[in-house]
Parts: C-alpha cells; structure tokens; sequence
C-alpha cells in the first residue's frame, strides 16, 4: 500500500463521488430526486451505524445543536444537489456547488485576495451555463446554488464536529440525521415506488458515496498535508464534466469546458491558502455529501 502514490487515493475517491452522482440519475427517474436522495443516505447510515456503532453516552449538551445542524444540512444539500441533476448537466451542477466551498475557503483564509478567487470561479460557472443561449434552467441553477450554501454551512458545522468525535464516530451521528431531513420530502415522493432492486441499488450508491470516498480520502490525508489535498480535490467538477459526458452523454461545449477549467483553477488557487486558526493546523478540503473528515475545513 506504501507505494502507491497518496494523490491516487484523493482521484479515486472524487471518482467515486462523481460516479455516484451520475449513476443516481437513475434512480431519480424512479423515485425522485428528493426520494434517491432519502434512500441512499439511509443506506449509508444503516452501513456507518453497523460499522462504527457509535456510543449516545458520548454526546454532550453542547454538541446536540451542531449535530444536528450538520445532519440537517447534509440532507439538505444532498435533496437540492440531485434536484439540480435532474435539470442541468453533472459538470454544471458540481461547478455551481463547488462555489460554496470555496467561497468558505476563501473568507476563512484570511487574506483579501483570497476573495477574488470565487468571483473568479463565478465566470466560469456564467460561461458553463451560457445564459446568453436563453436555454439556461434557473431552477436547476437555483437548486445547485442552494446545495453549495449547504456544503459552505456543512464545512462549518464539521469543523466543530471533528474537533469532538473522530471522522467515523461523527458520521454515523449526522448521517441518520441526514436521512431522516431528507424522509421529510423524500418519503412522499418514493413512496410506492420502492422495492427490493430500488433498495439494491440505493445501496451501491451509497458505499460510492460517502463509504468509498471517505475511506479512500483518510488513506490519502495519512500521506498528504491537506493543503495539498484541497488543492487537488478542486480538480473535481472537471471530473464531473467528464462523467457527464461518459456515462451521461452530456457533451460540452468549447465554451463550457474553459469555463470549468477557469472554476478548477479558481479552487486551486483559493486553496492554498486555506489554513485552520486553530493550532495552525493546515485546512483540510471541503466535505460532501456526508463525507466527514476531522477538523475539515474548506
């Protein structure tokens, strides 16, 4: 295992990531958006909670709200996310969302410049979107925006949860949570549509996304500092372009593709930066979709 470079382990895992998200489109034209996005974190807390069983007794009063509020927001941010697949291209969708994290990464860099870089990234997603055509889904655009800011909020929130639990123990408490957020509207919409090959392939979405990645990362984070790390995990709506094309049949355009490469670079940059106040610990990169990693932040 020692000598298989670690950058190889961080590919993998937002190959997973996107993976998963391009193969969900399937099942929401089953169940829905809001209802794929239901069972696949309930699949996913179902594995967390048998691997890691998490001890209540250790939760104290001050940790229930941010427990909570970092459940809430993943189940959130995984509904608006495959809400958005439903109406823009994957590439689109990752490149909208990406622009929560960063923007978090760059206000906690501490720097001014560091601001520029998601404005920055903004021209990229206005050349991936091509409002110029008249064909853009605002809804779509809408519901990729809202999953950013719950990706910049679920930055925060697990920032304060991995400073009390370790990466495992804190996902097997918020992932239930997630799921359940996320039954308010998903279990209306899956309702009546569920069997045992929906529940199967729930399943195998969710141990691409968040059991794989999260493996994948904390081999890759032993070995990397996690600047380095963030750095190139903005490599990740890239991938989600060329998911899209491959297993979607979403082709970009010429003018689409300078547009993601502009929000890659934009995340790169805006990376470097990033560093936790906190014992000048290096800043680890921007979690999602229930991938937990102790003291994350974007």
């Amino acid at each position: 295992m020692t000598r298989v470079p670690p950058w190889s382990f961080a590919v993998l895992a937002m190959f997973s990531v996107q993976l998963g998200s391009a193969l969900s489109v399937g099942l929401i034209d089953e169940v829905g958006a809001a209802g794929t996005a239901w069972l696949r974190l309930s699949m996913g807390a179902i594995v967390f909670l048998l691997i890691a069983r998490p001890r209540l007794a250790a939760i104290r009063r001050a940790d229930v709200v941010p427990l909570l509020a970092l459940g809430v927001a993943t189940g959130l941010m995984t509904v608006f996310f495959l809400a958005a697949l439903e109406r823009i291209p994957l590439g689109t969708a990752v490149a909208i969302e990406f622009l929560g994290p960063l923007t978090v990464a760059a206000v906690r860099s501490g720097g001014r410049r560091a601001l520029v870089w998601p404005i920055v990234a903004f021209s990229g997603v206005v050349l991936l979107t091509e409002p110029w055509l008249g064909e853009i889904d605002l809804l779509g655009v809408l519901f990729a925006a809202l999953a950013g800011i719950g990706w910049g909020t679920y930055i925060l929130y697990t920032q304060r949860i991995g400073d009390r639990f370790d990466g495992i123990q804190g996902l097997a408490l918020t992932i239930p949570v997630a799921a359940l957020a996320a039954a308010v509207v998903g279990v209306p919409q899956a309702w009546g549509q569920i069997d045992g090959a929906v529940l199967l392939i729930a399943l195998g979405l969710a141990l691409l996304l968040p059991v794989l990645p999260f493996a994948l990362e904390m081999l890759a984070l032993r070995r990397m500092t996690h600047t380095a790390f963030g750095t190139l995990m903005a490599v990740e709506p890239a991938i989600g372009l060329v998911l899209g094309l491959l297993i979607l049949a979403q082709s970009p355009s010429a003018v689409q593709v300078v547009g993601i490469v502009i929000v890659v670079l934009a995340g790169a940059a805006a990376q470097r930066g990033g560093r936790r106040s906190v014992d000048g610990a290096d800043a680890r990169p921007p979690a999602r979709d229930g991938d937990q990693l102790p003291e994350l932040i974007g």
